[in-house]
């Protein structure tokens, strides 16, 4: 259990802040809420598991001894998080803890055997998909938002991936939105169809990796893996059908509003501040070539904000979720966005104004009243 190493603040602080997404704070398994940090060879080793996930990252170390040991996480993540820059001593004397000392401070935290802490399983082997990391980054991005958090339907709260060879698509829905990136992209790996858990995703997003360089996931054994970076993230895949989210996309149309995008993110933020209150309900409402935001709150008031658009049979009023709007608007990388209706009851459809068969958000409305 003996351990002794320096490493730089900032580093260390850099590596727990990854891995701590994989531990477990609620858990009747306390090892589960710990960090097993193992030093040998120049270097340490920081993992972090909840029992489906697995985020470990290789850190630059000065070893004076080799050893390992486990630390509770939150704790340990916030003391290191919270030292000025510059060189951290750890050390651990057994069924003493560990000694974490930077100059003048000094803390003992509890530590646990490591023999005890489960190691990453096997993955791999079913099929993988390499491509930029940039480009992995921005399609999660642009659909996260739209995972559910319930957890009795387990399987809305995880992303599809799927690729035919030439196509990847993301989807994620919460039953009120639907979010569906698509990258055209011939040759980056094997046809692939499943469910990736939104804190597997978030983890991977994370990693130390730049916008140009390439990155594999591996899927296999009912789980999906990475390693790159110094780091690694293993996580098991979710179980189940996904629903055929194809059906709820509208497919066809008789209302369009075209407006500038970060225009009307920039209204539908300042609406929210009275709409809170209110399930965040914005109405939107078509007057001629204007597009009028409105909200109210019992206790706040009232808000109105107008920006000009561009309308085909526009003269329609729909409630929406403001968040959800706002959500919607984040992936448009273009200056415009198009959002397609039939009637104030039915789900309307949020796409770029240009290139919208790349990314759309399909919402459902709320109620006027």
């Amino acid at each position: 259990m003996a351990l002794k190493v320096d490493c730089p603040q900032k580093d260390l602080s850099e590596a727990l802040g990854l891995t701590s997404v994989a531990s477990k704070l609620n858990t009747p398994h306390t090892i589960l809420q710990n960090l097993k940090i193992a030093a040998k060879n120049g270097g340490i080793r920081v993992l972090a598991c909840d029992g489906e996930m697995w985020v470990e990252r290789d850190l630059a170390c000065l070893v004076h001894e080799p050893g390992a040991t486990c630390v509770q996480a939150k704790l340990f993540s916030d003391l290191v998080g919270s030292l000025p820059e510059g060189d951290v001593q750890l050390s651990v004397v057994d069924h003493q803890g560990m000694m974490l000392h930077q100059g003048p401070s000094e803390y003992r935290v509890h530590a646990q055997d490591a023999e005890d802490f489960p190691e990453p399983p096997a993955y791999g082997g079913d099929g993988e998909l390499t491509m930029k990391m940039g480009d992995l980054r921005r399609a999660i991005e642009s659909v996260i938002f739209a995972v559910s958090s319930d957890p009795h339907r387990q399987i809305l709260t995880g992303v599809q991936f799927t690729y035919d060879g030439e196509t990847l698509t993301l989807v994620a829905t919460d039953t009120h939105r639907l979010a569906v990136r698509r990258l055209k992209q011939d040759g980056i790996g094997s046809n692939v169809s499943v469910v990736a858990p939104e804190r597997a995703l978030r983890a991977i997003r994370s990693l130390p990796l730049g916008d140009e360089d390439s990155i594999t996931i591996r899927f296999g054994e009912g789980r999906l893996g990475v390693e790159a970076g110094g780091a690694k993230v293993v996580a098991q895949l979710l179980a189940g059908a996904y629903p055929n989210w194809e059906r709820v996309v509208p497919s066809e149309h008789t209302r369009t509003w075209t407006v500038e995008a970060d225009q009307l993110e920039d209204r539908a933020k300042r609406a929210l501040i009275v709409a809170r209150d209110a399930a965040n309900r914005i109405r939107f409402k078509g007057e001629g070539e204007l597009l009028v935001l409105s909200a109210r709150s019992e206790e706040k008031g009232d808000a109105r904000e107008e920006l000009p658009m561009v309308a085909q049979s526009g003269d329609i009023e729909i409630a929406f979720n403001g968040a959800y709007v706002r959500d919607a608007l984040g992936p448009i990388a273009g200056p415009g966005v198009r959002i397609e209706m039939t009637e104030s009851s039915r789900p309307a459809l949020f796409r770029p104004a240009e290139d919208g068969e790349e990314y759309f958000c399909v919402i459902m409305p709320m109620a006027l009243a």
